[in-house]
């Protein structure tokens, strides 16, 4: 039976919230482990400012500890690191990727479009994470449809169904995950939203810096209606992003 393990695989102290979290997945079936974005690696940890730089250290506010990284914390679950075979990622921010390198056989999923403005050398990004050159699988529009979102199946050899689901406007490749268990939907929409609240209270400090963090304001703001409409009409789906240490916590045990 696949389980689902909560990660919290970054801490990020900012003027907004004190304690941002990572919030990752990791899928456990059979003898393959599939991880959901990867957060900061142990490379970032002992060589932060040649992998990141300090100005970007100081910027995001990132705290280090190794026992957060996704590594580590599949070695307390007593797991093996070399069975992660996969790694879906959102989008190609360093918070989210940092962690790849520690796992250089698995193959990175991604949207294309994000990809591609990975390579256009858009300055947000970061090189150092994709420096050990893994094998990159990208998903391109389908004719598929998940609860009114365009959908993209993932091709991982496991039972548990995994979708990009595009949530573009933090990037122009931005994807949400959604995946099918026994249990029903889980959605992980990344940082469609830095914080819940974004969906209920628009005067909230963390929606400026969404909209600086944004690579198109217009876009982000559409994908918070549709994520706002499914929770509204499908309540059974389990809804959460990346940096919400409370909804981390809830979801954590």
């Amino acid at each position: 039976m696949p389980q689902i393990h909560h990660l919290n695989c970054v801490k990020i102290v900012s003027p907004v919230n004190d304690n941002v979290c990572g919030h990752c997945l990791l899928i456990q079936e059979n003898d393959k482990l599939i991880l959901i974005d990867t957060g900061i690696g142990l490379l970032d940890i002992l060589k932060p400012e040649e992998r990141i730089g300090q100005q970007l250290i100081d910027m995001v506010g990132y705290h280090f500890d190794e026992n957060q990284t996704a590594i580590r914390q599949i070695e307390k679950l007593g797991l093996n690191p070399k069975n992660v075979t996969d790694c879906v990622i959102s989008h190609l921010d360093n918070d989210h990727i940092g962690g790849l390198a520690d796992f250089p056989n698995a193959i990175v999923h991604v949207g294309l479009e994000e990809c591609d403005a990975y390579i256009s050398g858009n300055p947000r990004y970061l090189k150092t994470p994709l420096s050990h050159q893994p094998t990159i699988k990208t998903y391109e529009k389908l004719d598929l449809n998940w609860f009114g979102f365009e959908a993209r199946k993932v091709d991982v050899d496991i039972e548990t169904e995994i979708f990009l689901i595009p949530l573009f406007g933090h990037t122009l490749g931005h994807c949400g995950v959604a995946l099918k268990t026994e249990n029903g939907w889980i959605f992980y929409i990344a940082d469609a939203y830095y914080m819940r609240i974004e969906l209920t209270d628009s005067d909230h400090p963390v929606n400026q810096l969404a909209k600086m963090r944004a690579e198109n304001n217009d876009l982000r703001l559409e994908t918070l209606d549709k994520i706002r409409t499914l929770i509204n009409d499908h309540p059974e789906i389990e809804v959460f992003g990346y940096h919400d240490i409370e909804e981390f916590n809830f979801y954590k045990n």
